[in-house]
């Protein structure tokens, strides 16, 4: 396993790191739009193979938790939804506040698209649930996602900017609820979708027990007093 990164060395990485992934985010955009000749289509998937070699010669295995995340605070940066180095992220920025809120700001584009012209289900309910969960962490109640329910009010357009707002409700125990609305950002008083999730903190014990095969203390998402 590589060496733990100095705060300065973390910095340096995670610039390059999101370098790198905004080049992928560019190719994988590319490659869902592109209608060049089959010829192309061949010479770019030799050159792909060639760029996943060069990349392999050092990497992590399945469960090693990246030097650039951080898994007390929860910030990933290989994340599928937000992530700078990932190349399958919209990606979404998000903020957030100790009194259990969060924002985000995405546009989607073509690689997450479901029917033609709208942005998936899926994807929705997955930005969603991360703003939920996000808003959650931010009070210091981590939680894995117990139940997520979404109801779509409008269709979600590709390529519009998209806002996400999600509130901390009622806690009981370990159990915490919360609720997320996603709007368009020049018509914010149309919802397009909205979710409640319910979220359950694991215990101590718990959660060296799911996140054993990482190696690491994941705090993000246990019980806090």
């Amino acid at each position: 396993m590589a060496e733990p990164l100095t705060p300065e060395g973390r910095a340096a990485r995670r610039a390059a790191v999101g370098e790198l992934g905004d080049a992928l985010r560019e190719l994988v955009d590319a490659a869902v739009r592109t209608e060049v000749p089959d010829a192309e289509l061949e010479a770019a998937a030799v050159a792909a193979r060639e760029l996943a070699a060069r990349l392999r010669t050092a990497g992590r295995g399945l469960y090693d938790i990246a030097r650039v995340d951080d898994p007390e605070t929860g910030e990933r940066w290989y994340s599928p939804v937000y992530g700078p180095g990932s190349p399958v992220a919209p990606p979404l920025v998000a903020t957030d506040s100790p009194d259990g809120r969060a924002t985000g700001r995405v546009t989607v584009g073509k690689p997450h698209e479901g029917p033609p012209g709208l942005v998936h289900g899926g994807v929705v309910a997955t930005l969603l649930d991360h703003v939920l969960a996000r808003a959650l962490r931010a009070a210091g109640r981590g939680g894995l996602t117990a139940t997520l329910t979404v109801r779509y009010r409008r269709p979600v357009h590709l390529g519009v900017p998209l806002l996400l707002s999600a509130e901390m409700g009622e806690t009981v125990g370990r159990r915490t609820t919360a609720h997320a609305r996603l709007v368009a950002e020049d018509s914010p008083e149309v919802v397009l979708a909205e979710a409640e999730g319910l979220f359950v903190a694991l215990r101590a014990e718990q959660a060296a027990d799911v996140f054993a095969a990482t190696g690491r203390s994941v705090g993000a998402w246990t019980s806090r007093s």
